[in-house]
């Protein structure tokens, strides 16, 4: 079986083939072929490759003169699966399900689902609760739809994994009529955080329904989850992905009276709120620098200060949520981190344990500055097994729309 993975994110579009038989590998497999695009200010960057070494690597600098859109930049990128040095098909017929990672799913999408007209309009109805994302994945459904017809699309949820957050954790204090109409703690990064879980107990050779787990997925979006008996319990981000801890440009919480008073005193209007909320908060909009950490800790080496105290705020946020996130586990058995900052920092890593110690969690200096893949990089006498987990949502999408067509015949 062919499947096909499309991974829009806010800032890049990431995509790779997978070819599966009988059963599901215990340990995720190279792909056939991956590819993704970044997108920037008037330009973008296309990097494919396939699992014979073969690539393809375009930078393309005046975006509107050579490409009509984004659009037409994914469907580029498509079609080197079966044309070009990066070929591994002959056409797109030869593909048997596409995958979509999809950020939102409302109350109703809670698991992997068959795409229909039906699920298409549901994902549309609370895309503007993700702005950055579900419009560009339904995009995506469109390209796929023209590109390869009748081929079966699966949509695989970031919000299905914490549908099961037991209602203290799921419901906002306001008016209890929030909660009917549809406003409640969603949570996302759910794809990776639930498969960080079973990734880490096994490489622990520990049951996950054994283990309390705190999951750090830290990318140009944040964001925490507390998982018990294999289940998410409690969560960083809430109604959208905007909640939680400090990111890339997102501001993550902030005391809901200064948007008011901006409304009220400032004459921002509603999209300009969300512009600065979600485009010039965060890690840029403290250090004025970047929203890349990298960036950050190098302007720190050189005597910034702003980049310094949005490196603190960054941290000191990410130990308050590591902290509640333990006490609503009642304990904590493993810490992990992911995603790009997750698992390429080793500043953030030994900033972050630092103040733990009393959770019984303590670094080896030496192998966390390695930062090893799918290893553990606890000192000895830590209580805690502390982990750093690659990302693979690619993978995790692919194994689960094996499962759900499989399941179907």
């Amino acid at each position: 079986m062919k499947i096909l993975v499309l991974n829009s994110g806010s800032s890049s579009q990431k995509s790779a083939l997978f070819e599966l038989g009988d059963s599901l590998p215990q340990d995720p497999p190279e792909p056939l072929w991956q590819a993704k695009i970044e997108w920037g200010e008037g330009s973008f960057t296309v990097q494919v490759r396939n699992a014979r070494g073969a690539a393809l690597n375009e930078n393309k600098k005046d975006e509107q003169r050579k490409i009509d859109s984004r659009a037409s930049a994914i469907r580029q990128m498509l079609e080197t699966l079966w044309s070009g040095p990066a070929a591994v098909l002959h056409s797109a017929s030869e593909i048997d399900v596409v995958g979509h990672r999809i950020v939102h799913g409302g109350g109703k999408l809670t698991q992997a689902t068959e795409i229909t007209p039906e699920v298409k309009r549901i994902i549309a109805s609370v895309a503007a609760s993700a702005p950055l994302h579900n419009r560009g994945e339904l995009e995506g459904i469109e390209i796929i739809e023209k590109l390869a017809g009748q081929v079966r699309q699966v949509a695989v949820f970031d919000t299905a994994f914490h549908h099961t957050l037991p209602p203290a954790a799921a419901v906002y204090p306001g008016p209890y009529e929030w909660f009917e109409s549809g406003i409640r703690r969603y949570g996302f990064h759910g794809i990776n955080h639930q498969y960080c879980a079973h990734r880490a107990a096994h490489l622990l050779q520990r049951d996950p329904s054994s283990v309390k787990i705190v999951s750090c997925h830290l990318g140009n979006g944040c964001s925490l989850a507390a998982i018990r008996g294999g289940r998410s319990v409690d969560t960083t981000m809430g109604f959208t992905p905007l909640d939680g801890l400090m990111m890339g440009t997102r501001s993550g919480s902030v005391d809901p009276g200064i948007l008011t008073y901006l409304l009220r005193r400032c004459n921002v209007t509603g999209q300009q709120l969300d512009d600065i909320l979600n485009k010039k908060s965060g890690l840029l909009g403290v250090s004025g620098i970047s929203g890349d950490v990298r960036e950050i800790v190098a302007a720190m080496g050189k005597g910034n200060e702003r980049a310094k105290l949005a490196f603190d705020i960054y941290v000191h946020r990410l130990q308050s949520g590591v902290g509640a996130m333990a006490a609503v586990l009642a304990g904590i058995d493993v810490l992990i981190f992911t995603a790009g900052v997750g698992e390429h920092s080793p500043e953030v890593r030994a900033a972050t344990c630092d103040t733990l110690g009393f959770l019984g969690i303590q670094l080896d200096a030496e192998r966390n500055a390695k930062s090893p893949a799918d290893a553990e990089i606890a000192g000895k006498d830590s209580r805690v097994k502390v982990l750093i987990v690659r990302a693979q949502e690619d993978w995790a999408i692919a194994a689960e729309c094996w499962k759900l067509v499989g399941a179907a015949g």
